[in-house]
């Protein structure tokens, strides 16, 4: 496992670094950030002045290695907007993208496996019916659609909850949440469920299917045959067979969730690290855009990392494969 995981390691640094060159090379393309951050007025002696302070007089292959040179040290840039670390921005926003991503995967999980898995077991029943319908509904619904009609039914209409907003957070060891608070949990329902939608109809379909599959194996019906109940057939033989397929999506959109939260955020004024990627990208500001990317890029390695570890506690034969391969 210790030569598995140093192996997963080197190959998460090579890919860290290909996504960085085409991260930056991408950004680089976009606009000049002078012509919004330098005054309309400006002569050509103050704006190559502001060129050379913002190191953009440089090219483009010197710029990339004293990005790569810093960023191996913590350091991703300056933002052009606000003059502190890059980082500095990402770190204080990502409390707030972590809660709304958690928030809306527990939802999708907490609703989507046994909504999945009456689905798969009561196929032809209405229920069964209606929640496959649903689910199709979750896929076919736009993110920034649904959000608004939340806003209008339950802010609006029936003013039971906040239109935006990320309420009141205390600290928990040393980080800022809303969860803790009925008026934060308000503030984060809204968001929350519209960000769950479209990953609660997929873990609906995945985990219908896999029930499916599962309930025509053999070693489901030999548990029948042996007089099990059907509650410890389905929980201790169907549902622990069918969640490596399960995990793997769940970390994986994790990842999604996080990187593609920019929608609702803005939707909701959630402050996060998506809403800053849009004021960044209005702004220009080339550095916060890289460093953006740079993070979340190495949330979906860290998260591959962890789903790669977890198959092989829910399935010995991946520790089996992994010890013949050696």
């Amino acid at each position: 496992m210790l030569a598995y995981l140093i192996r997963r390691l080197m190959q998460s640094v090579v890919v860290l670094l290909f996504m960085s060159l085409l991260v930056f090379a991408g950004v680089y393309a976009i606009g000049n950030p002078i012509d919004i951050l330098v005054n309309p007025q400006a002569d050509q002696a103050e704006i190559e002045r502001a060129t050379r302070a913002l190191g953009l007089d440089l090219p483009l292959a010197q710029q990339y290695w004293i990005f790569l040179r810093q960023a191996v040290l913590g350091d991703l840039g300056r933002s052009f907007a606000f003059n502190v670390p890059a980082i500095q921005l990402i770190l204080e926003r990502m409390p707030a993208t972590l809660e709304l991503a958690g928030a809306a995967m527990a939802i999708a999980i907490v609703f989507g496996i046994p909504l999945g898995l009456w689905a798969g077991l009561k196929r032809e029943s209405i229920a069964g019916k209606t929640i496959m319908t649903g689910s199709i509904l979750g896929f076919s619904l736009p993110t920034f659609w649904v959000g608004l009609m939340l806003i209008m039914v339950f802010s609006v209409y029936l003013g039971w909850l906040p239109s935006g907003g990320r309420g009141p957070t205390r600290e928990v060891f040393g980080i800022a949440v809303s969860f803790l608070s009925w008026e934060g949990l308000a503030h984060l329902a809204l968001p929350a469920a519209n960000l769950a939608l479209f990953k609660l109809s997929l873990i609906i379909r995945l985990t219908r299917a896999g029930t499916r599959e599962a309930l025509v194996q053999d070693y489901v019906k030999f548990a029948r045959a042996k007089g099990l109940s059907d509650a410890r057939v389905v929980f201790v033989h169907v549902l622990k067979n069918i969640l490596i397929p399960i995990v793997t999506v769940i970390g994986l959109e994790f990842g999604s969730v996080i990187a593609f939260a920019i929608v609702t955020e803005s939707v909701f004024a959630w402050p996060g690290m998506g809403k800053l990627l849009v004021e960044s990208i209005n702004a220009l500001d080339r550095p916060v855009i890289v460093a953006y990317l740079c993070v979340i890029v190495m949330f979906f390695v860290l998260i591959n990392l962890a789903v790669d570890v977890l198959y092989s506690a829910l399935d010995p034969r991946v520790r089996l494969g992994e010890a013949r391969a050696g």
